[in-house]
Formats: structure tokens, sequence, C-alpha cells
């Protein structure tokens, strides 16, 4: 079976019904990466009665090799980095400094776009439920949940629709519990387990978020 959600929100209703345990509490927020996850995080959010924002994932590469990740910069001064990548590939500090910098203004200019004059949700002792539309390597998920734990959630946990077989091995030690609707044995990328998978405009995450806000 290739194509299993709708779209993308479809998915995240059943992602919703994965994730009961959560309904109507009052310390769980629901953070989507852009720009894919916020419609299924919408779903999510609205299911269990939660509060939505975005997770701004910016990866700070290799000066280098800007593919090998060193650390990375999230929503809410949420930092990390990697010492033993720094000290492998030799970066040297001012060229570290330089890559922060620049993320940081990516960053920055990401978060006005998507949350205008709102100030990200404070997850300090609070249940973070992070939902993407579905994982390929893993590398933004982990991340995300990396980046994240620098804000002291009480519990991180990864939500999504779909998955790779492996996937809570790729990023078990960075998360408190793996949810995921469906782990096939062959997988080919994403968009394979959806019937409309269009790319995910600005103005619908903006959109979704505001029609969240509202809701809360």
């Amino acid at each position: 079976m290739n194509s299993v959600f709708e779209n993308r929100r479809a998915a995240g209703r059943a992602l919703a019904q994965h994730l009961g345990a959560y309904h109507g509490r009052a310390d769980v927020t629901v953070l989507a990466l852009p720009r894919g996850g916020v419609p299924v995080a919408y779903e999510v959010a609205r299911a269990l009665g939660a509060p939505l924002d975005v997770l701004v994932v910016r990866k700070l590469g290799v000066p280098v090799q800007p593919e090998l990740a060193m650390g990375a910069i999230a929503s809410g001064d949420a930092f990390y980095l990697d010492e033993r990548i720094v000290q492998y590939a030799g970066v040297a500090k001012d060229d570290l400094e330089r890559v922060i910098a620049k993320e940081r203004a990516e960053l920055a200019r990401r978060e006005k776009l998507y949350r205008g004059s709102q100030p990200p949700l404070d997850v300090e002792g609070r249940v973070a439920i992070i939902v993407d539309d579905g994982m390929a390597t893993g590398a933004t998920m982990k991340a995300a949940a990396m980046s994240l734990r620098h804000a002291h959630p009480s519990k991180i946990v990864a939500a999504l629709p779909v998955a790779p077989l492996d996937s809570e091995a790729r990023v078990d030690e960075v998360v408190d519990e793996f949810v995921c609707v469906l782990r096939p044995h062959q997988y080919y990328g994403v968009g394979q387990f959806y019937i409309d998978f269009d790319q995910t405009s600005d103005d619908e995450v903006r959109e979704l978020l505001d029609a969240a806000r509202k809701a809360a």
C-alpha cells in the first residue's frame, strides 16, 4: 500500500488517535516542524486541546562541509553544539561564531514570518510533542529534540504519521517517547504515503497558527 493518508491534516487526525494519553492535559505543548509538519500538528493540537507553536530548527553546518551538522539552534533560544564534531572538523572559534550568527539571523527571519510578534511558547516543565509530516533520515527530528532539551521540557515526544522501520532507534537517545502511526518495511520517502503531498506554503503555516491561537 502506497497512499495511506489523504493529506497532512488527515495524517494529523490519525496521529492524534495515537496520542490519546495526552488529551486534555494542561501541561502539553505541540510543536510543529515547519513547513510540512504544521498541518499535521494543527490537527494534533486541536484534538488534544493543546497549544500549538512552531519549532524552527536551523542546522549548524561545518563550514567546509555544510551537510555535516555540528549542532543546531531552534525556537526559544534552544542551542545544541556537538563538541566532538567541532573538534574533529577543526572548526575555529571565529568560523563557528560566523555560522551561528548566520543561522540565528535566518532563524529569526523565519520565526518572524511564521509567528509575527507572538513570542515562542515556554515549554519548561511541560510535555513537548514535536510533530512532523514524516521522517526520512531522522536528522531534523534529532536536531529539534537535541536543541529543545535545553529549554528544559519535562518530556519530549517525537510524533509522526509515518517513518522508516528503524526510525525509533535513530532518535531514541534524544527523545523520551516515540509515537508513529505507520512504520512500513518498504520505505522510499515520506510522500509515498500521502495522496496529496503538495508543498505547504508559508501562508498556510501562518493561517493555521493564527487559527490555533484563536482557538486557544
